[in-house]
């Protein structure tokens, strides 16, 4: 079992999003997007779906350095999000034995945070 942990500040993520639009399209799904901008406070939902996918990353030892593709890491789903790998980062996930990943993502006012653990796999691949 692997675990991987993320914080970040919603208030960064909103001028992120308000700074560069492409962000959107270059980080999250159509899925995620939809359902992002659906919400009442979308920066609050893309802050804690980016933390998520961070800390998917870190749990898989793949990391999110610039080899990391952010849409290959789709986070459905509500009250439990459920995730979905795909291209290099299935692969990878394949490679190092990793089973299911259980993600919890929380936020706060100011802060999203996300916790996720995958079953088996070795961080050494």
């Amino acid at each position: 079992m692997t675990v991987g942990v993320d914080l970040i500040e919603i208030g960064r993520v909103r001028r992120t999003l308000e700074r560069y639009p492409s962000f959107r399209e270059r980080c999250f799904t159509a899925a995620e997007r939809a359902y992002c901008d659906s919400r009442p406070n979308p920066p609050q939902h893309y802050a804690a779906r980016f933390a998520g996918k961070e800390a998917i990353g870190k749990a898989l030892g793949f990391g999110v350095a610039r080899a990391f593709a952010w849409r290959e890491v789709e986070i459905a789903g509500r009250p439990k999000p459920g995730i979905r790998l795909s291209g290099r980062l299935q692969d990878w996930a394949e490679r190092v034995g990793a089973g299911e990943i259980d993600l919890s993502m929380s936020h706060s006012r100011e802060l999203a945070t996300a916790v996720a653990v995958a079953e088996g796999g070795s961080q050494n691949a």
